[in-house]
């Protein structure tokens, strides 16, 4: 099959609009190296692209993605870790000042975690990964009382407060938010209604950015 044809579409509207625009940009950072500020750890979902939703500019976010924007816990061994080495090259050689989950409402991951959904391949890479949201079950809760849509809220927002936990099982990261070097933050992103809500920390709740309310779904 050949190149995507929307794909090649997409290239020439960069190179006629954006690129113009941020060529010095551009060239600054082919130079200069990147530098950004903030790391975002968010969801493979196509509908959820944290440089479209935060409008970010080339070099300002440091982004990792996979399915269900989940960080596993620290676990030194041989094998590969991929978001654990991103992590490590954040904060290690970017020297990433915040880091962000980025969880979203209608994640197909905590869905089928939740409903136990049937492997789509012998090798059930799905079912393993999701495996490492069992304690945000725990955090969510019973869905007693609860809608199937805002139990799944919740555990879609019990994934995230789950992976800012699993970051603090990094010795070095550990300390360094400790020591005020590094912050980090959870957010929930509703993809049918384009708002975002912030977790409070001391809380635990998510906070409509522009409302200033407490979240109650996506």
């Amino acid at each position: 099959m050949p190149f995507p044809q929307r794909l090649i579409e997409g290239y020439r509207a960069f190179l006629d609009g954006r690129l113009p625009r941020e060529q010095d940009r551009y060239r600054e950072l082919a130079e200069a190296g990147q530098a950004p500020e903030v790391m975002v750890i968010g969801c493979s979902d196509s509908r959820v692209s944290p440089e479209v939703i935060f409008d970010a500019r080339p070099g300002e976010l440091f982004v990792v993605r996979n399915v269900a924007n989940i960080v596993p816990p620290y676990q030194p061994d041989d094998h590969a870790h991929g978001v654990s080495a991103a992590l490590e090259f954040g904060v290690a050689a970017l020297k990433i000042r915040h880091i962000v989950v980025l969880g979203h409402a209608r994640c197909g991951g905590v869905r089928a975690f939740a409903e136990k959904a049937a492997p789509l391949s012998p090798g059930d890479f799905i079912g393993n990964w999701m495996r490492l949201m069992a304690p945000a079950l725990a955090k969510a809760g019973p869905q007693e009382g609860l809608s199937w849509s805002d139990y799944l809220t919740r555990l879609e927002q019990a994934n995230v407060a789950n992976s800012l936990d699993n970051l603090k099982t990094f010795p070095r990261l550990r300390k360094m938010i400790e020591r005020g070097e590094v912050a980090t933050h959870g957010a929930y992103f509703g993809v049918a209604t384009g708002q975002l809500s912030v977790r409070d920390e001391k809380t635990g709740m998510f906070v409509h950015v522009a409302a200033g309310r407490p979240s109650a779904s996506g």
